[in-house]
């Protein structure tokens, strides 16, 4: 796990930053940092975590964070299967230095009025992100002279538009986190590394010398999901790697994943994913299974959406055994 406070080092031949993304998958990294961060992300779809508030994203998420405010995305699939790569072009760059634009550049002061609001984080309309996506992806290319004054313009369009909501209410501050983030980078660093046995809270007591009552407190504030409900999450997540990428019978998978057996694997599944595991499975296979790199997705399979956040919070009820 990453650390929770992210120490950005702007180097002294640049005002900001830009950072081109591109992973196998963004695993959630609860984190925060005193610049503000705007990203944009494509090819990819997933849950993303800002401040107070969970959402499902999905291509053209364009997303603007203030200072200090906690957030992370947790990706769930890839649009195009094809490209390989979860896709985020990210932009930091400081108060400090927005004060020092303004202070010589006063035509730039309707910036200040998007960023203020950035406090609790934005996000744009996808529509108006997608009118924005040639802006970006043409950043990566550019010198640097010519890349701050594409940003600039970029930062003007976002302070010319109304197409965006807030996100978060504000109630969680980085002080929060950073009293719990320690406990939280062990806790999920076990279960992701525990995620196939019994769920058991005992390890984790002992872990981060908490009880059971505080650990459950500090994970729901932290991700906003209980226990259970991040576990049958994960758990169906890497049922879905076993069964796009081998043909391990379904009995072998649900072992390997968590479940006690095939029949709850295969319950849990359609719970969470609105058919079986063998439908999900067919998605993969059209053409005699060719190559593995040339599997595709199934957009409908994988698709992320507020009711299967829901559905995760249903199936943890029926307990993850």
């Amino acid at each position: 796990m990453k650390p929770w406070f992210e120490n950005l080092s702007i180097p002294p031949d640049r005002s900001w930053l830009l950072f081109d993304r591109q992973l196998p998958e963004f695993s959630f990294n609860w984190h925060y940092h005193p610049q503000y961060e705007l990203t944009y992300t494509l090819n990819s779809e997933g849950l993303r975590f800002v401040g107070d508030s969970v959402e499902a994203y999905g291509q053209n998420d364009l997303v603007l964070i203030g200072p200090n405010l906690p957030h992370a995305w947790l990706s769930r699939s890839l649009i195009d299967a094809n490209q390989h790569h979860h896709h985020a072009i990210v932009c930091w760059f400081s108060q400090e230095w927005v004060n020092s634009l303004l202070s010589f550049m006063p035509e730039l002061k309707n910036i200040q009025s998007i960023l203020a609001k950035a406090r609790r984080g934005l996000h744009f309309s996808p529509e108006f992100a997608a009118s924005m996506s040639d802006d970006f992806l043409q950043l990566r290319a550019l010198p640097p002279e010519e890349q701050l004054f594409s940003f600039l313009k970029i930062l003007l369009r976002l302070s010319q538009t109304s197409a965006y909501m807030p996100l978060s209410t504000g109630r969680i501050s980085h002080d929060v986190i950073a009293k719990d983030r320690l406990r939280m980078e062990r806790i999920l660093t076990w279960l992701h590394d525990h995620y196939d046995a019994p769920l058991r809270l005992a390890p984790l007591t002992k872990l981060v010398h908490l009880t059971d009552s505080q650990i459950q407190r500090i994970f729901k504030r932290s991700t906003h999901m209980s226990i259970s409900q991040y576990i049958a999450h994960l758990r169906l997540e890497k049922s879905c790697q076993l069964l796009s990428q081998t043909d391990l019978p379904l009995n072998h998978i649900a072992l390997k994943c968590g479940f006690s057996d095939a029949a709850h694997f295969s319950r849990q599944f359609r719970l969470l994913k609105n058919m079986p595991p063998s439908h999900y499975r067919a998605q993969f296979h059209h053409s005699e299974r060719s190559e593995r790199g040339d599997q595709r997705l199934s957009h409908k399979a994988l698709h992320t959406t507020e009711t299967e956040l829901n559905a995760i919070k249903d199936a943890a009820k029926t307990g993850v055994r």
